[in-house]
């Protein structure tokens, strides 16, 4: 099944100007707005999405984070995306800080699917064009847009 970003995110699941301070306090914001949208528990998101953290952060470069977990009682992959006010520091390897969040949960059962979700997320934000077009966009709309362009290269 080929999946496009738009099938992980909603229309109102973009943030477009999240003001967090830390780590922490975006993980917190963000398991809020996802127990909103998917009726999961926010606790229960915050502690898989903290737990998945401790593993190693998932910021992947570039001002890019990607923090994701599984929910046993999810029904299908399931994504938020968040521009930040100001930069946080995320612990990325290449040490900027974060201002580009996409949230994904996927079901505890996804398997490949998760991790194709990931990788295409991946592709997309570190792509300098894209990630240069969501910095410049201020509200959900434009956000919404910029990440529902079909993938240049149809790799």
């Amino acid at each position: 099944m080929f999946m496009t970003i738009t099938d992980l995110v909603a229309p109102e699941a973009i943030i477009p100007a999240l003001k967090v301070n830390s780590k922490k306090q975006a993980l917190q914001e963000l398991a809020a707005r996802a127990a909103v949208l998917t009726g999961q528990n926010e606790r229960s998101i915050f502690e898989v999405l903290l737990q998945r953290e401790k593993l190693g952060t998932t910021a992947v470069g570039y001002g890019v984070a990607i923090p994701h977990g599984k929910l046993p009682k999810l029904e299908k992959l399931s994504g938020l995306f968040a521009r930040l006010e100001r930069p946080i520091d995320f612990e990325a390897m290449d040490g900027q800080p974060v201002d580009l969040v996409f949230l994904l949960l996927a079901p505890e059962g996804a398997g490949a699917d998760h991790l194709k979700a990931l990788a295409r997320i991946a592709r997309l934000l570190r792509d300098q064009d894209i990630a240069k077009k969501l910095r410049a966009s201020r509200d959900a709309e434009a956000l919404y847009s910029v990440l529902a362009l079909p993938p240049a290269t149809a790799a």
